[in-house]
Parts: structure tokens; sequence; C-alpha cells
């Protein structure tokens, strides 16, 4: 039975956790790599329900009934296991940021109230410093990789165990536990400094009506073998590429890094893939270099030019037409979602017309998180498609191009902020439309086009605004242009009266620049990009213009989702010119 026929409605996680574990409890939810080459192990949906019930039955007789408990590691098995066992009858989960320094980690789990912590072996040192200190409220520290209790450190692997026996001696404190959907289950932090993260708040009703409209938006089935690559601690990648893949039954494997995710989709033979945009995008110029490499481009063109004829009569041929292609990832590949920044249309087109579905999404930590998404309902390039179905949006007082802050109102929006009542007056009217900071315009059919982020707005004195996401999709479009940032600096030639002067730092892949135009140094590679600026220009309004140009190998500042940390680059640039 595929997702599409069930169309299950759940009402909590707990109740999509039983109803798909007794759909697919035979199936494999995870699939791992062995030392035998070719030989993979795998655990049943059926499996990991009984690990998750045993885990959450210890937990629930070491006191935790109703406490916060925080969480941080790599993508792997135990950390969804500790996720659920925590929210589906224990208390509420706190996923910390796996790239945190000490301090900061320190920091957020005593602002998060926790009193317990799962972690993997990597954060042994940090932990135990942390421990030794003293200024958490942690008393119970739980080893992901410890086989049994060892100075104080419980072993996960070990309260399974003990959860499990109780269990078979009559516990049912876990797995009878009533939930609350309206009450705080989750507590996310947002990216950025201790000092600015805000806590936000999430009920199981938030996560699980965004389920169920990304359910109602694609058919993902348990023949589905799905690529884990974000960081689970990041709500996008725990909504999409965990619980909803769980609660239709299909596979997870997890990524052995970035340099690998072209092997390790084509080794699991992988389906479906969610991810951010500049990884679709680098996968794309790949995939593009390839077919230059082979002297195929002109055919590809050609055989693209007659699939989309083909298309327009109901014929799909495209995936015999660019088998070739599709082998090369491994031949299994059907839907790709990116979310997390905007996508560049040239690469969203070009997959697509390869027999690649990618769509894009749109959505935020404090909207559970996905608010709309492009789908084979809804599907218009360049936009993120259409508000999901539970999800009202507005723009707020829309300019003469209809452009303004999207608004977004529905049962996925957060609870609030936690202990920050002035956070939430700003973020959340009284009438309940939350503000997402984000500027955008919606056509006449409902299709939502994300136009770039209210903050990082380039505003001239003549009252123009300049939207740098726009210029940087260009820009990145040139070959040999890994990423780039668009920001306005203050004019201090005197000439334009302390306007703005629009400037770009562009990230180059210096094999290519030498490769494809034979520029060695550092000299001609900012002259050949300066050329290729210049016609961009060209294709511009006057005060749009990028009138400088910084270049350099030094990929800029990110997030661990792999979005630019606009204003900590753009500080960085700033405070290295002055």
């Amino acid at each position: 039975m595929s997702s599409k026929e069930q169309n299950v409605k759940y009402q909590n996680l707990k109740e999509m956790i039983q109803k798909s574990g007794e759909l697919y409890g035979k199936r494999p939810a995870y699939m791992f790599r062995t030392e035998q080459k070719g030989v993979y192990k795998t655990i049943s949906h059926e499996e990991f329900r009984k690990d998750v019930d045993s885990l959450g039955t210890a937990l629930i007789q070491m006191g935790l009934k109703g406490k916060r408990i925080a969480l941080i590691g790599e993508n792997r098995y135990e950390w969804g296991v500790s996720y659920l066992s925590v929210v589906n009858g224990t208390g509420i989960i706190v996923p910390l940021d796996k790239a945190l320094p000490e301090n900061e980690l320190e920091s957020l789990m005593i602002r998060s109230e926790a009193e317990a912590i799962f972690y993997s072996k990597s954060y042994d040192d940090a932990i135990k410093r942390i421990r030794e200190a003293g200024k958490t409220n942690i008393k119970y520290f739980i080893s992901m990789d410890l086989e049994e209790e060892t100075d104080g450190v419980y072993s996960q692997k070990q309260l399974i165990q003990k959860g499990k026996k109780a269990i078979q001696e009559g516990d049912k404190s876990f797995i009878e536990a009533e939930i609350d959907p309206e009450k705080m289950a989750v507590m996310l932090f947002t990216s950025g400094t201790t000092s600015v993260s805000k806590a936000v708040m999430l009920s199981q009703k938030n996560i699980i009506i965004n389920i169920n409209d990304i359910s109602w938006a694609f058919d993902v089935n348990e023949t589905d073998r799905v690529l884990s690559f974000l960081p689970l601690h990041h709500v996008f990648e725990c909504t999409v590429g965990f619980l909803y893949i769980i609660s239709t039954g299909a596979c997870i494997v997890f990524c052995d890094g970035i340099r690998h995710i072209g092997d390790n989709i084509a080794e699991y033979k992988i389906t479906v893939m969610v991810s951010v945009p500049i990884l679709f995008e680098a996968m794309y110029k790949k995939v593009i270099k390839g077919i230059e490499k082979k002297g195929k481009l002109d055919t590809v063109k050609k055989g693209v030019k007659i699939s989309n004829i083909l298309l327009k009569l109901g014929i799909d041929v495209r995936k015999k037409l660019f088998k070739e292609i599709h082998e090369t990832l491994g031949g299994k590949v059907r839907l790709l979602v990116a979310g997390g920044a905007a996508l560049d249309p040239e690469a969203e087109k070009g997959f697509n017309e390869l027999g690649f579905c990618l769509y894009q999404g749109y959505g935020l930590t404090e909207t559970s998180p996905v608010v709309a998404a492009e789908c084979p309902k809804a599907h218009r390039l360049g936009s993120i498609g259409k508000a999901f179905p539970s999800v009202q949006v507005k723009i707020d007082n829309p300019d003469q191009d209809g452009i303004g802050e999207l608004l977004v109102k529905g049962p996925t929006v957060m609870l609030g902020y936690y202990n920050n009542e002035e956070a939430n007056k700003k973020a959340i009217e009284p009438d309940g439309w939350f503000h997402t900071g984000d500027l955008a315009r919606i056509d006449k059919d409902g299709y939502i086009y994300i136009v770039g982020r209210e903050k990082s707005v380039i505003v001239l004195k003549n009252g123009k605004n300049i939207f740098p996401e726009e210029l940087e999709i260009l820009i990145n479009k040139i070959e040999g242009v890994k990423e780039s940032i668009v920001f306005g600096k203050p004019d201090d030639r005197g000439t334009r009266d302390g306007d703005l002067r629009i400037c770009a730092k562009i990230v180059y892949d210096k094999e290519i620049m030498e490769e494809k135009y034979n520029a060695k140094t550092e000299e001609e590679i900012k002259e050949l990009l300066w050329k290729k600026i210049k016609e961009i220009n060209k294709e511009m309004p006057a005060y749009k213009y990028i009138r400088d140009i910084i270049v350099t190998e030094k990929e800029l500042i990110k997030t661990t989702t792999a979005k630019v940390k606009r204003h900590e680059e753009i500080k960085s640039i700033l405070g290295a010119e002055a």
C-alpha cells in the first residue's frame, strides 16, 4: 500500500509511529554498509519502533518524565531513536547544532533547562568539560556509543536493553503514555550566536499537520530509499527527511559526507533526496560538465527539445532518452526536494528536462517548517509552489510590483519563542499572522515567489530596492563560480553623495578557471570575472550595476545547512577593508 493510497491523517507523532509501524513493520527503515563489499545491514521499521519504546521506557524509569532532554550528534540511527523516545511519551526534546563550539553548546544547555543529554563519542571531551564545570542542569549524560555505563555516563544501548526487559515485565508507562499535541514537544534554537538565537517552541500538532501536508504534496512510499544529508537537528531535515520518511515506510540511508554524495546516490540506488539548493546546483553543473567532456552536449540539447514536444502530447520518454545520465546517479533517482534558500531556476529546469523531478520548497523553523512547495500538483518554474492546504499566506504592504513581507497563518506556526515575549510580539500578530522576514510576491494563480530576505535588501538613496539574492543567482551561473555574495558598501569616493556601492565577493573554482579560461593567477581570474560581471550589468538597469568585485578560493561563512551567514560574511569583508 503506497502513502497515496492510505492517505492517513495522523493526530500526533505517536499515532503516526504506531500506525505506520503496523503498515510497514517488516520493511527496512534504515540501511548501512557492512565490511563486506556489496553487503548491507538493514533495521526494520518494527525493530526501530521497538528500540524507541524500550529507550522511552528506560528514560521514564530514570525519572525523566516531563523533562527536557538535549540531543547532539551526527546523522545516525541512534539520533532518530533518541528523538522519538523523548517526544513520544517522555518529555521535550532539544536538538542542538552539531557544529556548535563548546561555549555555545554549554550556553544552550543552560538556556533550555535540559536535565539529560544524548551525545555521540565525537563530543566526549566537550561534554566531559561541561560536566566538570557544573554550570548546567544536566543530571544524566547518555552516550550513543558506550556499550555499558562508564564513569557515570549512561549507555544508550544498555538503556534500550533495560527498557526492553521492563516492557517484557509489564511496564507500559511509555507505550501507553498520553500525548497532548498542543503542548511544547520540541525546543529548537534558531541559527546565530547564543546571545541572539531564539528558542522556538513546537508542538506535536505543529509538526504532524506539516507531515500531513507534505504527504498531500509528495508521494514517497515504502519502496523508496532516501539519502539523509542535511543535519538532523535542522527542522527541515528532521521533519521532511526523517519523520515524514518514517511515516511512509521508506528506507533512510546516511550520507558519508559532501564529497561522497554522488557515489552514495549510485551505490545505494537512492530514489529520493532532500537537500539545499547549493548542493543540487553543484550536482547539475557536474552532470553538464560530464556531458560536455563526452562531447554529447548538442545531442542532449536536441533530445531535450524532442522530449519537451512529446511531453506536451502527454508522452514522457525522458528517463529512456537520458538513461546514461540517470545511470551516473544509480539509475533510480526520481524525486529531489530543495529547501532552505532560493534554487537557481536553470538547475531546476535542467534537472526536470533530463527526467529528474526537482522541486523547491520554502519554510522556517517557526513554521514546523514547510509553508509551501512545488510538487506534481503545483509546479511553476522560479516559484516555491503554492501554500500547503493547512496554511494561509498573504503579502504585507505590497509595493507597486506586489512585493512585500510574506505573512503566514495556520496550525503549523510555532507556539512562540521560549521566554521571549518581546520577540513574540514582533513575530506574531494578535490575530495569528506570523512575520517571516522574507520578501515575496504571489501571482494571480497563488504561486509564491521569494524575492529575498527583508534584512538583506539594499536600499539606495533614491528609494530603489536591490535584492542581492537575485544578482547572486546570475553570478553563480558563470562557469567556474562556486558561490557569491552581493552587498552594499558605503561609497567613499565622494562621487555618489554617500550612497551605497553594489559589490560582490565571488568564490571561484581554480581548476575550472584554468581548464576553461586558462586563467591561472588571481589577477587573471579577477580580470576574467570582471568581464563576465560587465556582461551581467548590461542586462540590468544602471542602479543594479555591480561596481566592485572581490575574488577568492575560500568558501563563504555558512551554517551547518550550507546557508551563507550573510551578516557575518559582510561584516568580515567590510572589517577587512577598513
